[in-house]
């Protein structure tokens, strides 16, 4: 009996080096909405938007439009911290 040692082994397969950088955001350009507690918001993609507002020399970042108006309403709701 022959044996076959040929068993297609990919050996060039490991050029993963440190690509989990390139998955997601990082942790500093992430915030959470302020008027929707839970919904992280990408802090770039809420700049290009106009989603962001500025309060007492804090900058905030709105997962949606809709957040924008709840906001500017009533600052102070959505600012401090319970």
């Amino acid at each position: 009996m022959a044996h076959d040692h040929d068993h297609g082994h990919g050996h060039g397969h490991h050029d993963g080096a440190k690509r989990h950088n390139l998955l997601g955001p990082e942790a500093d350009d992430i915030a959470e909405c302020p008027v929707m507690k839970g919904s992280m918001v990408v802090k770039a993609e809420a700049e290009a938007s106009g989603l962001v507002r500025d309060h007492a020399g804090q900058r905030y970042w709105l997962c949606c439009a809709a957040c924008g108006p709840l906001f500017d309403a009533d600052p102070a709701r959505y600012t401090t911290v319970a």
